[in-house]
């Protein structure tokens, strides 16, 4: 990426012998004439741009607090391939027609784009819920590359794919590292780092640019944005707003969405009263039995109790979990409930990419009234 803050203090002359700037250890880049900017409405994290010689891809936040970005080169000829190269962070040549993802949030995408057969292989095979690419997987096109944060490199290699969808966590992953080191291109995608519904979701359009399909993306995200715009105007008509309490214990410490989470903002948009909206963050907080009875004692609904599928199992594991209201009123409503053949927990995998469905169904639990006609998709009372 370009150092703007940088170049802006050189002198004119020096600019002027300069086309490139070399930042944060990156490789120079070429410069192009932008032609046309994709419009990305609410992801934070990406920025997609055409120039009269390729498409350009700017992982601008590839893991929470990064330091650093990534700019991935799109072209559509093997010879610009190797003429770019060094130039980006990676060169790739689109459309693809062999790759490697390793998150099932990338999945619904691929599916949805109707490319889904381009996928040749995945880390953890049972965590993929999708009846489609479970088909594939039983038909042995697709390939079991072992756990994530150690992608059996030897298979991958062999599957000879032409990128590697992967993501991060903090920036060390020393598999990526050897995966590029043969030669193959490993970009970063991180849907799972933005915190507005709609922003997980706009994410289609980074692959409709990998795979020569972005009206066809920008179509579908369409769809789903002007669904979930509509369903959260409707809940804003409800005239009660529900107190809503979240999360479970794990070794005596309460976990819960923080307020400025995705999880918080779709309890919002439903017209609920989440009891922890002012708390301040994007993953989850940690807070102690105690204060969390004290809060949340009298709230209405529960939603997301942790990994627990039912009631029985909340009463045995803790006692105190009966003295909520939610679980005397049987307002208890999980996402856990809901998986695929092999185990894998359908919401993990759909649910980012399909926020309109998990409005609804939260809509659903707070004004029941509101959607009639809908029935739950992820979720299920306990």
């Amino acid at each position: 990426m370009f150092c703007t803050k940088i170049l802006s203090r050189l002198p004119l002359v020096l600019l002027l012998t300069l086309s490139i700037a070399a930042c944060k250890n990156e490789a120079p880049r070429l410069k192009f004439e932008t032609e046309k900017p994709t419009t990305i409405r609410y992801a934070k994290s990406f920025q997609i741009e055409a120039t009269t010689k390729l498409t350009l891809i700017t992982i601008t936040n590839p893991w929470p607090e990064a330091d650093k970005t990534f700019t991935y080169a799109l072209v559509k000829d093997a010879a610009s391939v190797k003429s770019l190269k060094g130039q980006f962070d990676a060169v790739v040549k689109v459309p693809l027609e062999r790759a490697v993802v390793t998150s099932t949030t990338h999945i619904p995408s691929l599916e949805m784009l109707g490319i889904e057969e381009t996928i040749v292989g995945f880390p953890s095979l049972d965590y993929i819920s999708s009846e489609k690419t479970r088909q594939l997987i039983s038909e042995g096109k697709i390939k079991e590359l072992g756990k994530n944060e150690s992608i059996n490199t030897e298979v991958l290699i062999e599957l000879n794919p032409e990128a590697v969808i992967g993501y991060g966590i903090d920036g060390n992953n020393p598999t990526f590292t050897t995966i590029e080191k043969t030669g193959i291109p490993v970009l970063y995608n991180a849907d799972w780092t933005e915190t507005h519904p709609l922003g997980k979701a706009e994410w289609i359009k980074f692959f409709g640019a990998l795979y020569g399909k972005e009206k066809e993306a920008d179509s579908i995200f369409s769809a789903i944005e002007n669904n979930y715009v509509s369903a959260q105007k409707m809940a804003q008509s409800a005239t009660t707003k529900p107190t809503v309490l979240s999360g479970a214990m794990y070794k005596d410490v309460w976990y819960m969405p923080q307020g400025n989470s995705w999880a918080a903002q779709l309890i919002a948009d439903a017209n609920g009263a989440y009891l922890w909206a002012d708390s301040q963050g994007t993953g989850s907080i940690a807070l102690n039995l105690e204060s969390v009875l004290e809060k949340g004692e009298t709230a209405q609904i529960w939603i997301g109790p942790g990994h627990f599928t039912s009631s029985e199992q909340l009463a045995e594991r803790h006692s105190v979990y009966t003295q909520f209201d939610a679980f005397k009123r049987d307002e208890i409503y999980s996402f856990t409930n809901t998986k695929g053949a092999t185990g894998g927990v359908l919401y993990y995998e759909l649910a980012p990419n399909r926020p309109d469905i998990v409005l609804k169904d939260i809509i659903k639990i707070l004004h029941p009234d509101l959607l009639p006609e809908h029935e739950l998709f992820f979720f299920s009372k306990l």
